[in-house]
């Protein structure tokens, strides 16, 4: 199951939208997974979990935060975790290279959710750009 929520007051979310193409992304994954939950959250807050769990002090556009299953847990479906975006870092983003707020979103989505699945573009020698890439055709971003 997917589920997104909206964490921030600064820009309209149709969280339902962001339902379907999270849900339509994670059924495009390599690994089979049934629960996720997306986060639309302010600056402000992504620059409190980035420092809190990269040491950064700074916002950035997307964190992911893998679940810890036990073994009892994952008998009822594997989890991946929270995808995390900020719309705000996102939309300077967008603008920056010329796309529409939703496009960039909807990258930003599907990348959290190849770092959920165990994907790492820091030390995977281009294998989850290359996915990433294939995975935006399909998925039409």
């Amino acid at each position: 199951m997917i589920e997104v929520v909206n964490r921030q007051r600064k820009l309209p979310i149709n969280c339902e939208r962001w339902q379907v193409f999270a849900t339509a992304a994670s059924r495009a994954l390599p690994v089979a997974a049934s629960g996720v939950t997306v986060a639309f959250v302010s600056d402000r807050a992504m620059r409190e979990l980035n420092r809190m769990w990269r040491g950064k002090r700074a916002t950035t556009d997307v964190l992911s935060f893998p679940a810890e299953q036990s073994e009892f847990e994952k008998v009822a479906g594997l989890s991946l975790g929270d995808v995390v975006v900020s719309i705000e870092q996102a939309t300077r983003q967008a603008k920056e290279h010329g796309l529409s707020l939703e496009h960039e979103v909807s990258q930003l989505i599907l990348h959290g959710l190849l770092h959920l699945s165990g994907y790492d573009h820091e030390t995977d020698r281009g294998e989850m750009n290359r996915l990433e890439l294939r995975l935006r055709k399909r998925l039409g971003i």
